[in-house]
């Protein structure tokens, strides 16, 4: 498998990797890893769902995780809770578009979370610059609009195309070699359509157990085989409550640092998080720590 030339990644003078991404006409580059808020523009979704009454609430909420740290501000129009229905395209458009909009005309570096090219599409166009494709970049379509405005997408593993059912498919042998398949298919189809910049994200809590999500993120390494950004968001997850005790999902920030901490000391590079404040400090410690170095995440 040939890597996909758009990424870039090495080390600063401080032994700090430096995750770099080509968005539009810019680069974002990091010294660290790189953070991405959430925003779920969503009624329903597990943690925060039904938080922003309008899209200027929601567009507050991306600024403000800006503000705190995030480097990527990911909107999401559609819940992939585990069991959560679909909802129709013009529902998900009227939902994101605006904050897209908003947020990419502020300059924030905006990721669409979307299973459908329509919505990757529309939101590229108002500005997204980033494509998180949870469905895994399974569709040809969702390949074709990647590839035709050269952005980055995200290629999530999900054992099924529907959050409705990904629960009833967590039967693996090995679910980390089932993962690391997966995604290997997707990025030799995502070159072949002419995509130049792919990250993975093993896809906790989608279609995985409590003991398939401590598996995979105690054997992430295995992901670094690929050669490009590994992305994991186990942030506020079911997971961690079960684990930890906390059943409150907003309240699970501590069980959500501790998992992202273990996921950078294995090879991630990209973190995606609700909680970006407790996340950027946590970072800047676990960096000094690693380097003997003083330098802050910028």
């Amino acid at each position: 498998m040939v890597v996909p030339p758009g990424h870039r990644s090495g080390r600063n003078n401080d032994g700090v990797a430096v995750t770099r991404l080509v968005l539009n006409s810019t680069v974002l580059e990091v010294d660290g890893p790189l953070l991405v808020g959430v925003l779920n523009a969503t009624p329903d979704s597990f943690s925060d769902g039904g938080l922003f009454r309008s899209s200027k609430e929601a567009v507050e909420r991306g600024l403000q995780l800006v503000s705190d740290g995030a480097h990527v501000v990911d909107v999401g129009g559609e819940s992939t809770r585990p069991g959560a229905l679909s909802v129709s395209l013009g529902e998900e458009l009227r939902r994101v578009l605006p904050v897209v909009s908003a947020l990419a005309a502020e300059g924030v570096a905006v990721s669409i979370d979307t299973r459908h090219a329509e919505v990757a599409e529309a939101a590229i166009e108002h500005g997204a610059a980033i494509v998180n494709d949870v469905s895994g970049l399974r569709h040809h379509a969702m390949r074709e609009v990647i590839a035709r405005h050269h952005v980055p997408v995200v290629i999530v593993h999900s054992p099924v195309d529907d959050p409705s059912v990904m629960q009833q498919h967590s039967q693996y042998d090995d679910v980390v070699a089932a993962v690391v398949d997966f995604l290997r298919v997707r990025i030799d189809e995502a070159l072949r359509a002419g995509i130049s910049q792919v990250i993975v994200d093993p896809g906790i809590g989608f279609g995985k157990t409590t003991a398939q999500n401590l598996e995979i993120l105690r054997r992430l390494e295995e992901l670094s085989t690929f050669g490009v950004p590994v992305l994991v968001g186990a942030s506020r997850k079911r997971f961690i409550g079960e684990i930890t005790g906390v059943d409150v999902p907003a309240d699970r920030i501590i069980g959500s640092v501790v998992a992202h901490l273990s996921a950078l000391d294995r090879g991630a590079s990209m973190l995606r998080v609700h909680d970006v404040r407790a996340h950027v400090e946590a970072v800047r410690m676990w960096q000094a720590l690693r380097t003997g170095s003083t330098h802050s995440l910028d």
